[in-house]
Order: C-alpha cells, then sequence, then structure tokens
C-alpha cells in the first residue's frame, strides 16, 4: 500500500497519499482482527488473564506512543481510548457469550 518507489507504478499505486479506501480497508482489517481475538480471549470466564491482557495492551500502547513524541495529555488521551476500546469489548464479549449460553439452554430443552 504505501511504498517509497512510485515513480515506476502505474495508476494510483504512483500516488504518495493512500485513497480513502485504501485507508478505510486497512481499518476494517485491524477493528476485524483485534475484536475477534478480543472476544475470544474475553470470552473466557479467568479474570486474571483479562486483566493481564489489559496491562499488556497499555504497556503496548505506551511503547508505540513514545516514539512519536506526543504531550502527555495526548498520550493519556491515547491510553484512554485504548481502555474504552478494551472495556466496550469486553462488554460485548459478555454480552455475546450470554447469548450464546442462553441459547444453547434453550435448544437443549427441545
Amino acid at each position: 500500500m504505501l511504498i517509497m518507489d512510485r515513480d515506476c507504478k502505474r495508476g494510483g499505486e504512483r500516488f504518495a497519499i493512500p485513497t480513502q479506501g485504501e485507508v478505510q480497508g486497512k481499518l476494517i482489517v485491524l477493528e476485524v482482527v483485534t475484536i475477534t481475538c478480543l472476544r475470544e480471549v474475553l470470552a473466557s470466564k479467568n479474570a486474571f488473564a483479562v486483566a493481564a491482557l489489559k496491562k499488556k495492551v497499555l504497556r503496548a500502547m505506551k511503547e508505540q506512543c513514545a516514539p512519536f513524541g506526543l504531550s502527555s495529555e495526548d498520550e493519556r488521551a491515547a491510553l484512554e481510548c485504548a481502555c474504552e476500546f478494551f472495556e466496550a469489548a469486553k462488554q460485548e464479549a459478555a454480552t455475546k457469550g450470554a447469548a450464546k449460553s442462553a441459547g444453547s439452554r434453550v435448544s437443549g430443552d427441545g
């Protein structure tokens, strides 16, 4: 997608700025992979594993933010966003897990 050697490319590949579709495509990939992985992990009933994962995510966020020289306010906002995303994913996993278990109980009764 983003490459430095663009002079020899034809069509849209030679433009230095990615298209909106490229950006949206990458974001969709990140969202799908992230949510799928989080659902699997967060659906577990092991609260220790979930807390450890959240700690690892926040540590990785700090490490990823460091090279960009974000202000402390921007870094804090990024960490808060990560926490909100994590908690929303955890809530969704719990909701889906409850719906699955309720569905299996209903289908098991028949």
